[in-house]
C-alpha cells in the first residue's frame, strides 16, 4: 500500500520523492520519468497483492530500490563528513534491504543468473546491510537534536530524552543484528520504531496540517507530510521484512 501510495504522489505532482529521490533538475526527460516512476511502483505494489504476480513484481522492484539507493551515493562522495548524507543513505538503504530480503524469499530465483541474490545467504547480507545503515540513523537523532526534538509529539514530555533514547535504540538495534546480540529483538524493536515514526509524527502531520511539527519545519507543506509518511511507511515495511526472517541465535543453530 506504501508504494502505492508514492506512486500516486508521482503521478499527482509530475515529480520524484523530494528529497529522496535526488534526480537533478536538469536530467533529460525528468518529468517523463517521474511519471514511469509513478507507475511503476503503482504496478508492482499491486501485484504484490497477488501470488502469481509476486515473483516478477520482486524481480522487477529489486533493481528500482537499487537504482533508487544510488541517487543518494553521489552525496556520499560530495560531502563525507557531513551525517546528513549518511541518514538519507541509510533510510534507503532499510528499503533497499527489506526488499532484498523479499527477492531472496518470494522472487523465485533460482536457476536463474539472479540466483546469487536470493536463498538464505542473501537474507544474511541484506540483514547485515540494514544493521549497518541503521546506526547512522541513530546517530543523526543526537547530531541533529533540534530537528529530532521538533518531530517528537508535543504530547510527550522531555523531548530531549525522547530525541536520545530512540536515537541510542536505532544503534543498539544496529549493533545487535551485527553482532547477533538478541537479532530477533533489535530487528522488530526497529521496525516497530520506524513504524511509529509514521504513525506519531507524520500522520498526525497530515491531519493538522503540520502544525504537530516544531519550528525547525516551520515552512513544510503538504506534500512533504504526506510524501514523509508514506516514505516512513515502506522504510518500515522494508524493516518488518528483514525482522520477519531475522531469528534467535538459538533458533539459528538448530
Amino acid at each position: 500500500m506504501g508504494l502505492i501510495g508514492m506512486g500516486v504522489l508521482a503521478l499527482v505532482y509530475g515529480d520524484f520523492a523530494m528529497g529522496w529521490q535526488p534526480v537533478a533538475p536538469w536530467f533529460p526527460a525528468r518529468t517523463a520519468l517521474a511519471y514511469g516512476s509513478g507507475v511503476l511502483m503503482v504496478l508492482c505494489g499491486t501485484a504484490l497483492f497477488f501470488r502469481p504476480t509476486t515473483a516478477w513484481a520482486l524481480r522487477i522492484l529489486l533493481p528500482y530500490l537499487v537504482l533508487w539507493q544510488l541517487l543518494k551515493f553521489p552525496a556520499l562522495v560530495v560531502a563525507p563528513t557531513m551525517e546528513a548524507v549518511y541518514l538519507g543513505f541509510g533510510e534507503l538503504a532499510v528499503l533497499l534491504a527489506g526488499g532484498w530480503t523479499l527477492f531472496a524469499r518470494l522472487g523465485d530465483a533460482s536457476g536463474t543468473r539472479f540466483a546469487w541474490a536470493g536463498g538464505e545467504q542473501a537474507v544474511r547480507v541484506a540483514r547485515y546491510y540494514l544493521a549497518l545503515w541503521i546506526i547512522p540513523i541513530g546517530l543523526s537523532h543526537m547530531l541533529y537534536l533540534k530537528p529530532t526534538m521538533d518531530l517528537i509529539p508535543p504530547f510527550l514530555p522531555g523531548k530531549i530524552f525522547w530525541a536520545y533514547l530512540t536515537g541510542i535504540g536505532q544503534i543498539a538495534s544496529g549493533l545487535g543484528l551485527l553482532f547477533g546480540v538478541f537479532p530477533r529483538i533489535a530487528a522488530w524493536a526497529e521496525a516497530a520504531q520506524i513504524s511509529l515514526y509514521a504513525l506519531l509524527i507524520w500522520l498526525p502531520a497530515i491531519l493538522l496540517n503540520n502544525r504537530n511539527l516544531g519550528p525547525s519545519f516551520a515552512h513544510a507543506d503538504r506534500r512533504l507530510s504526506f510524501t514523509a509518511f508514506l516514505i516512513s511507511w515502506i522504510v518500515a515495511a522494508g524493516a518488518w521484512a528483514v525482522a520477519q526472517n531475522t531469528f534467535s541465535r538459538q533458533a539459528s543453530k538448530k
